[in-house]
């Protein structure tokens, strides 16, 4: 039976970069995915994602933002790709009713308290500032925007094979394609059996997304939800109406607007007029990744339009392309980095709760730190040390129901 330093089971956005990280360091590493990513069947695909340093989900994120963006920009040194662009953030709230953004009622305020408590530069700008200087938002006079330069937007598919093939090339055994079936934890290591063999190793990395409360009993695995989330691509009215959306004219937003029920974000255009501009809100229905309908309907489309019509007059409802991801959740958009209780070589990573990929370079840093006992977790240049019970199971956290 091969044995290794660790598996890692599931090599989306944090088994991939858990992978790279344990590679760089020199472990034997196993990474075992039933798909071949990246791909479209779990939370890490769709071209674009956010990343931004100042967190209103909470300042404990930020160090994770800050090591990935390290992360990112060294491995476009490396590989040549072009994996980051900081084109900016804009989280606008308006003054009437609003719903909250990842269970956080005043998302506005909460980015700004993390932004100062992280020193990171930054703008307020009332209505009349945001239109002057991002025409293609139609905001009100009473909207409030918060604004910094160094958020933007990440590549999740090159990020992901990135990782991987460094992760390979550093010596990592990639086994795309094969299922995990169980796993278990004995005397002294760790034993995976999956559709095609069995591995033994010292330390265990379940990274499985979606499909995790599979793998764990009960009690715990409803604590995690699977969501059904939709991304919208929809075409600009005219070619010229289309720049008004290019990167350096459009920072990638979080809107959380009066009376609208609900909240969403969205990016610049990252191609051309035909390939559409991406916005999307967050689903709440709760699914099985196995059987998750993975079409888009008129309906939701017609019902997204009715969603951002009035607030980018220059988008026409022309929906060039849509596609289903999901959310793994947790209580209050929580990380899940911690060791399966009563089992101390397993390490669980469920950081998705619908802002995981931008953390997931230092995710994956940590989750290294972890596997190869590093007594103490620290992130980034700075060497910020990282407050693990942040990140640990707990018993009291309400359950999801199906």
């Amino acid at each position: 039976m091969a044995r290794y330093d660790v598996i890692v089971l599931g090599l989306g956005a944090m088994g991939a970069s858990a992978s790279y990280q344990l590679a760089m360091r020199g472990a034997s590493v196993l990474g075992l995915d039933q798909f071949h990513p990246p791909h479209e069947h779990g939370s890490t695909h769709g071209d674009t994602r956010i990343t931004r340093l100042a967190c209103g989900e909470g300042p404990q994120y930020t160090p994770f933002a800050q090591r990935s963006h390290e992360i990112w920009k060294s491995l476009e040194e490396k590989t040549g790709l072009s994996l980051l662009r900081q084109n900016g953030i804009l989280v606008i709230a308006g003054t009437g009713k609003i719903a909250p953004s990842h269970g956080v009622p005043k998302f506005l305020e909460a980015t700004v308290a993390a932004a100062e408590a992280w020193g990171i530069d930054h703008e307020i700008l009332d209505g009349r500032e945001i239109e002057r200087r991002f025409p293609a938002f139609a905001v009100t006079d009473g909207d409030r925007a918060y604004l910094d330069r160094f958020g933007g937007y990440v590549r999740p598919e090159a990020c992901i094979g990135a990782q991987l093939e460094q992760a390979r090339a550093l010596g990592a055994e990639l086994r795309m394609g094969e299922k995990v079936v169980s796993f278990r934890q004995d005397a002294g290591a760790v034993v995976v059996t999956t559709v095609s063999g069995t591995y033994r190793a010292a330390q265990l990395i379940v990274a499985a997304g979606a499909w995790l409360p599979r793998f764990l009993e009960p009690a715990l695995a409803r604590q995690f939800g699977v969501t059904r989330q939709v991304l919208y691509w929809f075409r600009a009215k005219t070619p010229t109406e289309h720049q008004a959306f290019a990167p350096e004219r459009f920072p990638v937003f979080i809107w959380q607007p009066s009376d609208a029920g609900g909240v969403f974000y969205g990016f610049p255009a990252v191609g051309p007029f035909e390939e559409g501009v991406k916005i999307a809100t967050e689903g709440h229905d709760v699914v099985d990744p196995e059987i998750v309908d993975r079409t888009v309907s008129r309906r939701e489309i017609e019902a997204m339009v009715g969603t951002f019509g009035r607030f980018f007059p220059g988008l026409s409802p022309d929906c060039v392309r849509a596609k289903v991801c999901l959310y793994t959740e947790v209580n209050a958009a929580r990380f899940i980095l911690d060791r399966l209780p009563g089992r101390n070589r397993i390490i669980v990573a469920s950081p998705c709760s619908g802002h995981g990929f931008k953390h997931s370079g230092g995710v994956g840093d940590v989750l290294a730190q972890m596997a190869m006992g590093e007594k103490q977790v620290v992130l980034g240049a700075d060497r910020h040390v990282v407050d693990m019970t942040h990140f640990a199971f707990r018993p009291d956290d309400p359950l999801w129901t199906v």
